[in-house]
């Protein structure tokens, strides 16, 4: 595994950022130039698109490190753990969009394209002018602030989307739409609420049964509920080792493991690596 890099005076405690403001659904702004070098943090309560048209470096999102090769499109989910390390001076915008946000949208065309591009953390771009132009017109709509979607902001964020998706270097294919159950669990798995490793538990709070959630996820992405489950458990418990200095026993009890012993023998079965074994390979 490549070693995290060092920051001075670092927390190991994960920071959780909040660059919105609470009145506002949607946010966008230009990327601030003297961001070069940033801790591992997320953002808990919006969905992030970062467009760079300049700039050198890398911006690693979950572990997972992608060049900053301009014109490029960036998506941080809410759950996920991001930094920069930008060598030359970037120049962009940033866009945020909260929760209440795309829960007031209409356009359902609009949802689906969201639901499609959120997919992806990094989308190279053949062309840097008409994303550039679509982002300066929803800067110019949203520079007042704004806590309501209106026809013109949909219209100019479904452009911005499409013509983003259009105008991408081969992507892997794109996953179709998923069904309501399996989004609305996603959406609860990813939604900043304290995890709990059982099934039941999210079938009781969706109104449903383990079986149907169960068949909801084996026809979406022909795993069970049990299995997606487990991926989100160990991502946020691989999050907790490489960016907190969280004992092994308090990420457990954060994971709802009433027993550590317990949680380093399912890391171990689903991972390969004890808890202890996967931090080490971080340092």
């Amino acid at each position: 595994m490549r070693s995290l890099p060092i920051f001075v005076g670092m927390s190991r405690t994960l920071p959780v950022k909040d660059k919105s403001e609470n009145a506002l659904a949607i946010k966008v702004s230009p990327f601030r130039t003297g961001v070069r070098v940033t801790e591992p943090h997320k953002h808990n309560n919006y969905f992030e698109c970062i467009f760079l048209s300049a700039g050198k470096g890398f911006h690693t999102i979950d572990a997972q490190r992608f060049a900053v090769e301009p014109p490029v499109l960036f998506f941080v989910r809410r759950e996920q753990v991001h930094f920069w390390e930008l060598s030359d001076e970037p120049a962009g915008f940033v866009m945020i969009l909260k929760k209440n946000f795309i829960d007031q949208l209409l356009d359902h065309q609009l949802r689906s394209t969201l639901e499609r591009i959120s997919a992806f953390n990094c989308l190279l771009l053949q062309e840097a002018a008409p994303v550039t132009a679509l982002f300066r017109l929803l800067f110019e709509e949203t520079a007042g602030g704004t806590a309501r979607v209106t026809p013109l902001l949909e219209g100019l964020l479904k452009a911005l989307l499409e013509k983003g998706l259009q105008i991408a270097k081969p992507q892997p294919e794109m996953p179709r739409r998923k069904s309501r159950l399996y989004r609305q669990f996603a959406d609860l798995l990813s939604g900043g609420r304290q995890v709990r490793y059982k099934v039941q538990y999210y079938a009781r709070l969706l109104n449903t049964t383990p079986q149907n959630l169960n068949n909801a996820c084996r026809k979406e992405v022909s795993r069970s509920a049990a299995e997606v489950l487990s991926d989100y458990v160990i991502s946020e418990a691989k999050r907790l080792l490489l960016y907190t200095d969280k004992s092994v026993g308090e990420i457990a009890y954060a994971l709802d493991f009433r027993d550590p012993s317990h949680f380093v023998k399912y890391f171990k079965r689903l991972t390969g690596s004890t808890p202890q074994a996967y931090r080490r390979m971080g340092d």
